[in-house]
Formats: structure tokens, sequence, C-alpha cells
């Protein structure tokens, strides 16, 4: 059985009230996003190696650290609250990517393509993978933001399309083809020789 996402308008109220301060409201909130958060992190751990050492519960705590632990931020509502969170929670992995590969005789990156870009996305990629989806990410982005934007909010945040084009202020074709031409200029990105 699912976690059924908590109502939006609550949402934004509790982020509205932990900005002016209210702790009480930004625990309930995190109690509420809770799940949600897991379970992305949930997807993109389930294809990394058997003995990785983050899981999701560490993964979605890591990420909670790092949000209260900062001032809170003029979150907008729900949404963009996930937007964010799919930003940092992109740098923990990417972070943990980096450090993991240091460790390895000489830390060199190797080239590798990413089949995953392929199939929308749509399965968390190894480690190794993850830091050249990340440059390549982060290319992409000097390129085209918004595209890079559209990557960063389905594939890292989880997020529907609709609620991309929300988050963007753009219409929902708008996504489509950012996601169309994102996807296209990452697989042409990760099968280039390095």
């Amino acid at each position: 059985m699912t976690e059924q996402p908590p109502d939006p308008q609550q949402v934004t109220e509790w982020l509205a009230a932990w900005r002016t301060g209210n702790l009480d409201a930004r625990n309930q909130l995190f109690a509420v996003v809770y799940p949600q958060l897991r379970q992305i992190a949930a997807r993109f751990l389930r294809q990394e190696r058997a003995d990785h050492t983050l899981d999701p519960t560490a993964l979605v705590n890591e990420l909670a650290l790092r949000l209260l632990g900062s001032a809170p931020l003029a979150y907008k509502d729900r949404s963009h609250f996930f937007a964010l969170a799919a930003q940092v929670m992109r740098r923990i992995l990417v972070d943990y990517a980096r450090a993991r590969m240091a460790g390895k005789r000489g830390g060199v990156q190797q080239r590798v393509t990413l089949s995953s870009v392929a199939d929308d996305l749509g399965a968390a990629p190894q480690s190794e993978d993850l830091l050249v989806l990340d440059d390549a990410l982060s290319n992409l982005q000097r390129a085209d933001p918004r595209a890079a934007h559209v990557v960063e909010l389905r594939f890292f945040g989880g997020l529907h399309e609709e609620e991309v084009a929300e988050i963007l202020g753009v219409s929902l074709a708008t996504v489509k083809r950012d996601w169309r031409v994102a996807r296209a200029w990452l697989i042409d990105q990760l099968q280039s020789p390095q």
C-alpha cells in the first residue's frame, strides 16, 4: 500500500510557518513528506551495488540534516520543496560517488554509457555512472538551464511532468519537449569519447 501524498495546501502552510521560525510546523512537514522522500531515495539506491553503505533511510536522513541544518529557504509550495530536495539529494549522491571513486585505485573515472538515459532515465545509475551523468548534466545546465532543471526534477526529484511544468511555470508541452531534448543531448554526451 502506497502512502497518500500530503495535501499540497497543508504542506505550503507548514513551509510558510517554518520560514517564520515555527519548528513544530517544520517537524510536521518532515513527518508527512518523509515517506515520499524515502520512495525517491529507494528508487535511486535500488540499482546500486549490494554492499552499498547508504540505504534509503540514511539518504533521506542526510537530506533532512542538510535541509534542517540550514536556515529555512523560501519554499513557495510542495512542488518547490521537492524540487529543492531533489537538488540536495543529487548533491548527496554525487558527493558519495566521488568519495567512493576517490577511494578506488587511482580514483580515475572511466567512460560509460547510460542505457537508463535512453529508457527515460528510469533506473538509478551506479556510482560511476552517476558521476558521469552529473558532469553531463552540469554541461547541459550551461547549454540549456531549463532542460537541465527538467531532468533534475524528473530524475532526481521523482516529479511528474505536470509537477515540473507547475514548478517551472511553463506548459506541459514545453516540459515534454525539454525532456526529449535533454535526453537526446545527454545520450549524445554520454556516448561521446571522453
